[in-house]
């Protein structure tokens, strides 16, 4: 097990902008040779946005991206034809496939706090699409086959327990609250790259969101440079 904290994440965005964000892989102008994916994951982007600043459009491909909202309200546009706004709760996927363009913005009033993860897929190319499920309930699995991933969502209050899945890559994200995984203390924004995961447990100490991603042992070598900084 690999313990990443908040406060080791690259910095990046544009603090002028309205843009803070942190980078637990390799990004941008934050080259590191050694941090450049964990199984299928290539980036795992803390953002944060202020009223009104956003992400102007950019593209992506050959990515699975896959957006958490903390809080706030992200309004979400693609080349496809898609505007959606991703509120807490909703898991939005937008598969770049051979190529997309979309822009991110915080429209609202209030400030915007999400975590971005982005997958390589098995096999690059294709057709790109979206999906967003409103309001996932907890435990329930999402599932990203086009990455060999499944994402679990995990709320949980003080002394709650939970197991995590079992997995050639297991990666552990605390959203918010403190936990305690096999011993080791977490606190928001602490990552745990998890290989060969077996009979590990999650304990809150307060009440905690956690994300759980389950991945496949079998991914592609080939892996999109990531185009936003």
């Amino acid at each position: 097990m690999d313990v990443r904290r908040a406060d080791e994440r690259y910095p990046g965005g544009d603090p002028a902008a309205g843009i803070d964000s942190r980078h637990a892989f390799s990004f941008g102008p934050h080259y590191d040779p050694d941090n450049l994916r964990f199984g299928a994951m290539i980036a795992c982007n803390e953002e944060r946005l202020a009223p009104g600043a956003g992400f102007d459009e950019h593209p992506h491909s050959h990515t699975e991206i896959v957006t958490w909202v903390v809080e706030g309200e992200l309004t979400h546009r693609d080349s496809t034809g898609h505007e959606t706004r991703v509120r807490p709760g909703d898991v939005q996927r937008l598969s770049s496939a051979a190529g997309v363009r979309h822009v991110e913005r915080n429209d609202a009033t209030t400030p915007l706090v999400f975590v971005q993860t982005w997958l390589a897929p098995l096999d690059p190319g294709g057709t790109p699409s979206y999906e967003i499920v409103h309001g996932i309930a907890d435990s329930t699995p999402y599932a990203i086959p086009e990455a060999g991933a499944m994402l679990h969502v995990r709320r949980l209050g003080a002394g709650e327990r939970t197991a995590v899945p079992d997995g050639a890559y297991v990666y552990v994200h605390v959203v918010r609250g403190e936990v305690r995984l096999d011993g080791v203390e977490l606190g928001p924004g602490d990552a745990a790259r998890i290989m060969d995961a077996r009979d590990a447990e999650l304990v809150a100490n307060a009440g905690a969101e956690v994300l759980l991603w389950e991945m496949a042992a079998t991914f592609s070598n080939e892996s999109s440079k990531p185009e936003r900084t």
